[in-house]
């Protein structure tokens, strides 16, 4: 297990916390649809059933995402989400929308944690004390779970947007600038979903449509 020495866990633990959260988001790259924070609480045990395979959910595939998803979900002492819909970071900036997001997230934790750990990002008026590393979820397991947890359930509203716009190939790449979906983009113009204030979305308003 990559998380079994548990080193971000272990010094807060020692430290004498004993609630300690992680808090990552998903989306905050996309052309499309929201961004995602999740926050989780999993027990202090070296090892915990399901999780053999965690790690950061960019390196999981979608199946491998879903199981853990499953397995976290009946681990975790707690877990909470929150959702930032892309006409709110167009109307408030997507950095503040972030850290937002993960704020709510983490303050969503019932029991509440009394330390959050945060891959980068410093966050304010948090009330609890918190410790921000690069790379958090490759080296916190609390951080990988909670990216899972916001990878999948945003993959999920992305399969909505598809349904409801399926000449974007939401189904095919999330919301991401890929070429298929900024050619997309460029036939149909942007859908409602999309994020306006996002250049390679503002861009395409510009371009003639037969």
């Amino acid at each position: 297990m990559r998380f079994e020495k548990l080193a971000a866990e272990g010094w807060a633990y020692r430290m004498g916390f004993r609630r300690v959260a992680g808090a990552d988001e998903a989306g905050r790259g996309a052309l499309a649809g929201p961004l995602v924070a999740a926050a989780v609480i999993l027990p202090r045990e070296a090892r915990l059933e399901g999780l053999d395979a965690l790690d950061d959910s960019k390196r999981l595939t979608p199946r491998a995402r879903r199981e853990l998803f499953r397995s976290i979900v009946e681990v975790a002492e707690s877990w909470s989400f929150a959702c930032v819909s892309a006409a709110e970071i167009d109307a408030k900036g997507l950095q503040e929308c972030n850290l937002s997001a993960l704020r709510d997230a983490l303050r969503g934790l019932s029991p509440p944690p009394e330390l959050a750990l945060v891959d980068f990002y410093r966050l304010g008026d948090l009330g609890i004390p918190q410790w921000n590393l690069v790379h958090a979820d490759l080296g916190c397991r609390c951080v990988a779970a909670a990216s899972v947890l916001a990878k999948v359930i945003r993959d999920h509203l992305m399969w909505h947007w598809w349904v409801l716009c399926p000449q974007y190939g939401f189904d095919r790449h999330k919301g991401y600038g890929t070429a298929f979906h900024l050619e997309a983009i460029a036939e149909h113009g942007p859908a409602v979903c999309h994020r306006g204030s996002f250049q390679r979305v503002a861009q395409m308003e510009l371009i003639p449509r037969a």
